[in-house]
């Protein structure tokens, strides 16, 4: 835990699409009251005055970590000072998550079940693992006699990748999934994802690397881009994007079971930090439109937000309207308060969900952050 009196210091990036430049600051946290300060390296001069950021908190501080501030997406890449280091250099740990196959039906419980554990969800993204991705996940597995049903199963249908973090993050995630055998891990840990949610031996819900080495390996493994093939549809299909303020609440896997629940088909789930122009190109339909434009934009740049495609019959965007609610969570506690805003959402703002308004926009909605956005994430 950080003490009320401490402050952080980082190296941070902006990358200035206008001037096609990286802008280096130093970005000062001060935990005693939230605010923030940044200083412009390259021209060595004070670039924020110390300012309070709603959307920055002391578990979002890390190497590799994205904030958003001022409508700026900055990436920290270093630490500005020894005491900097000396604090959180190893205190957050990165481990690679899959739910399997067979964990995909109760894939918004298991992902409630990380978020509620401490782990930050650092991304996240639905795909079909290919043969080749398979065999050198499970490398050390290859001379045993179930290598290649396993293999099988883990390319039989989609599954869901995720990079965690949390402290010692490998062990942690390692105790929070449990024995292998869900049968074991029910007798002596009850609690574990394998016990809740898991069948057998090969069929266990969840996959974890058991080394802070495996980790490493088996991120960049999937960082390749060259082990798993997309799993969007565009056909049949509207948009669903969790907004930024319900991810950083820890949202996501109740409103994915809310989903799953009413039953809908997820058939493509990714997570993504948006720029401002993304934001303002995704949302342009409703510039000059709806007075809380610029606001909509800022919300959708506060941090990362969930695109996921839903898939169904023609009439899947307007029946998905239909469990989102009303864009005011407030009319929607009154009239129908079963909603997904109505029971996630802040405000006409933070109101937890966008869904594509149009039936004709659901393709085109799918396609902006799976096709476009996607490529670069």
């Amino acid at each position: 835990m950080s003490a009320p009196d401490d402050t952080y210091a980082f190296l941070a990036e902006w990358y200035d699409s206008n001037a096609s430049l990286i802008r280096k600051y130093q970005f000062i946290f001060y935990c005693e009251d939230g605010t923030v300060e940044m200083y412009d390296i390259k021209n060595r001069r004070t670039f924020l005055k110390r300012t309070g950021i709603d959307n920055v908190r002391p578990e979002h501080l890390y190497i590799g970590s994205t904030i958003n501030v001022l409508s700026r997406q900055l990436t920290l890449t270093g630490y500005a000072d020894q005491h900097t280091a000396n604090k959180l250099s190893g205190r957050q740990e990165k481990t690679l998550a899959i739910i399997k196959p067979d964990g995909m039906i109760r894939i918004g419980e298991i992902i409630t079940t990380i978020e509620k554990n401490g782990f930050k969800i650092c991304a996240a993204r639905m795909v079909r693992l290919k043969k080749n991705g398979a065999e050198k996940l499970y490398e050390k597995h290859s001379r045993t006699p179930f290598f290649d049903d396993l293999v099988q199963f883990m390319c039989s249908a989609q599954i869901l990748i995720l990079e965690l973090m949390a402290e010692n993050g490998v062990q942690k995630w390692q105790e929070l999934l449990g024995p292998s055998d869900p049968a074991e891990a029910k007798v002596h840990a009850s609690g574990s994802i394998r016990a809740q949610f898991g069948g057998c031996k090969l069929r266990n819900a969840c996959h974890g690397p058991d080394s802070v080495t495996s980790a490493r390996e088996e991120l960049d493994l999937f960082d390749s881009g060259h082990v798993t093939e997309s799993t969007v549809k565009c056909e049949n299909c509207t948009c669903c994007v969790i907004k930024p303020h319900a991810v950083l609440a820890g949202l996501i896997g109740n409103i994915i079971s809310d989903i799953s629940s009413a039953g809908f088909t997820i058939s493509a789930f990714q997570l993504f930090s948006l720029e401002r122009a993304s934001a303002e190109e995704f949302l342009e339909i409703y510039k000059g439109v709806m007075v809380e434009y610029n606001q909509m934009v800022m919300e959708l740049t506060a941090g990362p937000c969930i695109a996921i495609e839903i898939t169904g019959s023609p009439s899947v965007a307007q029946d998905f309207r239909e469990l989102v609610g009303p864009s005011d969570p407030e009319i929607g506690r009154q009239l129908r308060p079963h909603t997904l805003r109505a029971k996630y959402g802040k405000d006409k703002i933070k109101n937890a969900i966008h869904c594509t308004d149009l039936p004709e926009d659901g393709i085109l909605e799918v396609e902006y952050f799976f096709k476009i956005l996607g490529l670069d994430h």
